[in-house]
Formats: structure tokens, sequence, C-alpha cells
């Protein structure tokens, strides 16, 4: 009788640790997806419009030449982005537009003209990426559309489909990287990728304390030799109550803007950043 309550207890345990095992995954699948949709679920709730890319003021010069009215300017960008749907498309997706725009204007001159305005809306589907119970990034597919809204001689345009995937590090630190499919419609900017680039990478810094921002991004132009397009910022946070930035901006190659996109700029300006309380688009 004895042998017989082993050999159970036995038989009892080699089927029940299977089952058991089998209940703990299916509870870790439970939890895992529960931590998924309450990310996503919080990401949901958040208001449907908001900042994209960074939007600032910024006024400065060139470094490589003698600082005069004629490369001395300002420069700013508005950006920003509304959410169509909630995360209900396949693998937690939402759809949503942006629009973008980024101006030089020539405040030193007489009659302080505008040098260039560049137009950028885009229509994408964005990917929270959640493991562990951890929001670690997104991946983006978009349309976008680039223009100087100029006709004749001065008539600068083209389109990408791009891809893009920003990897969430911690809540301080943020890599990202974006490439695109071009398709050139502008007459007069068939080479536009000898100098506006095929892909483009970066990182951006928050401070433990939130009060300073920092970003670099390198923008690889065509060609099998190491040329980029640099641009560093540099904010400090004027009050923990507002997003508002002192900010240091540097840009450094071409394309800073759709009219010279072929000419060399190296420039550093300083101004006001507005920016979310997260990471920015790219």
């Amino acid at each position: 009788m004895k042998n017989m309550r082993v050999l159970y207890l036995a038989v009892m345990v080699l089927v029940g640790l299977p089952l058991m095992g089998q209940i703990v995954t299916s509870i870790k699948g439970v939890e895992q997806q529960m931590n998924v949709d309450s990310i996503v679920d919080d990401f949901d709730n958040r208001p449907a419009f908001g900042i994209y890319k960074d939007t600032y003021f910024v006024g400065g010069t060139a470094l490589n030449q003698k600082p005069s009215e004629y490369n001395s300017n300002v420069k700013f960008q508005i950006s920003f982005r509304q959410r169509l749907t909630k995360s209900i498309l396949p693998f937690h997706s939402h759809l949503f537009l942006s629009y973008s725009q980024k101006a030089i204007w020539n405040v030193f001159e007489e009659s302080l003209p505008f040098h260039d305005l560049n137009f950028n809306p885009g229509i994408g589907v964005q990917n929270l990426v959640v493991h562990n119970g951890r929001l670690v990034g997104n991946a983006t597919i978009m349309i976008e559309h680039e223009s100087n809204g100029r006709d004749g001689e001065a008539s600068r345009s083209w389109n990408k489909v791009t891809f893009g995937y920003a990897a969430v590090i911690d809540p301080r630190l943020e890599v990202y990287a974006k490439t695109w499919i071009p398709i050139i419609d502008g007459q007069q900017n068939k080479d536009i990728l000898k100098y506006c680039g095929i892909f483009q990478t970066g990182t951006q810094y928050i401070s433990e304390d939130q009060r300073w921002v920092a970003d670099v991004t390198f923008v690889k132009r065509q060609g099998w030799n190491l040329n980029f397009n640099t641009i560093l910022n540099l904010g400090f946070r004027l009050s923990k109550k507002r997003n508002q930035y002192l900010m240091l901006h540097f840009y450094d190659g071409y394309g800073e803007n759709m009219l010279d996109y072929n000419k060399y700029h190296c420039n550093v300006r300083m101004g006001l950043l507005i920016r979310p309380t997260f990471f920015s688009d790219f």
C-alpha cells in the first residue's frame, strides 16, 4: 500500500509539473499582454494633437565666414502631429498626420525678406514596441513631401517613403535611425541625394533633473565616403513647469534649406526651443 502511495505521488508530480509550467506560462503571457495594453492605453489617452519635431526660433551667423547681414539670419521651425486613430491597427499601430515648416529669414537685410520657406507634410503609421512591460521604442513608416512652394528656377521638391525606428535605451536616452526611398519630382533638384542624403541617425539625451536636453543627428549624403551633414542641439529648460528651453543650434553641411540644398553652410544660432516632455520625433 505504501509503495502504491509513493507511485501515485510520483505520477501526480510528473503530470503536474508540466501542467503547472503551462499555467505559469499562461499567467506570464497574460501579465505581459496586460503590460502592453496598459502602455498602449496610456498612449491612446494622451492628447491626439501635439509637437512632432522640435519647434524653435533661433538667430545667428556663419562660422566659416566673416559675419554680415547676408550670412546672418533667423531660422525657425514649427512642427506638429495629429493622431488619426487609436492603436487599433495591427500590432497596436496607429495612423497619424504630421506637418513641419522651416524658414530662413534674412532679418538683417533691408525689408527683412524670407530667403526660403520649406513645407513638409506627411502621413504615417507608427507602432509602439513594448518588451517586458516597458516601452523600448517605436517603428514608423511614412509618406512625406517636401518642397519650397516656388516655381521656375527656384522650385525645389521631392517625396519620400520613410522607414524609421527609435530605440528607447532608458527614460533619458534614445537612439534612432531613419532611411527613405526617394521619389524626386523636382526638375531643379535631381541631384538632391548628393546633398540631403539617403539616411540619418542620431541620439537624444535628457538629464536626470530634466533641465538639459541634447541631441545630435548625422545625415549620410550619397556616396561611399564619410560625408555627413551634422546637426547639434543643446537646450536648457527655463522652468520645470514649462517645456520651453534656451537653445544652441549648430548646423554643418548641405541641405539646411531646400533653395540652397547644394550649398555648404556652417552656422551657429541661439534662441527658444519648444519640445515634448519625452523625446522629439525626427
